[in-house]
């Protein structure tokens, strides 16, 4: 059966379809086309929407229900893990190397995946809107070396993050629990992950039904929170500081 979806318009600042329409197979699929013009991507997050498709494919728009969400409080790391943590030199940063991070995120292998949906047009977008100062990236390093990271968007209070990669083993994790305590001090009590993976629901990720997703974005999308960089914020931490309070 073809598929009937909305082709949007070359204005970037058109509306989306209600994400309420997405389809139920392929779960969550709403639109097809556009761009990645800025206003677009920024349009797209405040709604609940985002974009994901391979090379060669038109820009598809998602809206999934469920939708895997974390709260800030609540990521869990393993006792096994957290002992491990404490023989590592890791540090923490923020938007310190976000090409470099988005390009790991791209090129990183993933079970069941052939390829990846980080083509060169999402890239680019991605650089355009951290430049902007409204995507981030979490880094992990083990010296000089990246050992994880992750990058995602923030609009008003809220964070969707895109994803994430190790280098080393329990980078990612690392890069996800810092994410939770910056947005935690920030005073953001949820992020978006997008769709479900055991990975994630280990790490505390909840499913929302798309209503009540939705219903979030839109009260923290429009709490006042200013774009920028989050280096000199962050600075350079330990992993100690994932296990102090606050």
């Amino acid at each position: 059966m073809r598929l009937r979806l909305p082709w949007l318009s070359r204005d970037p600042q058109a509306p989306f379809p209600d994400p309420r329409t997405a389809l139920r197979e392929p779960d969550g699929l709403l639109a097809v086309g556009g761009d990645l013009a800025p206003e677009r991507l920024l349009n797209a997050y405040r709604h609940g929407i985002f974009p994901w498709y391979s090379e060669g494919q038109p820009i598809l728009w998602w809206s999934p229900d469920p939708r895997m969400v974390f709260r800030s409080d609540s990521v869990h790391l393993s006792r096994r893990f957290r002992r491990e943590m404490r023989r590592l030199p890791w540090t923490i940063t923020a938007d310190t190397a976000f090409e470099t991070v988005i390009g790991h995120c791209a090129t990183s292998p993933r079970p069941g995946q052939d390829g990846t949906w980080i083509t060169a047009d999402m890239h680019r977008a991605y650089v355009r809107l951290h430049a902007l100062g409204h995507a981030h990236s979490i880094e992990v390093w083990n010296g000089g070396q990246l050992a994880g990271g992750l990058y995602g968007v923030a609009s008003g209070r809220m964070f969707f993050a895109e994803s994430m990669f190790s280098a080393v083993g329990g980078g990612s994790k690392v890069a996800l629990a810092a994410l939770a305590r910056i947005l935690r001090e920030r005073g953001w009590p949820w992020f978006d992950a997008q769709v479900e993976s055991a990975h994630l629901v280990r790490m505390g990720a909840r499913s929302l039904p798309r209503e009540a997703f939705l219903a979030i974005v839109a009260a923290q999308v429009r709490l006042a929170a200013s774009p920028g960089s989050w280096t000199v914020e962050i600075g350079r931490r330990d992993l100690a500081w994932l296990g102090e309070p606050g």
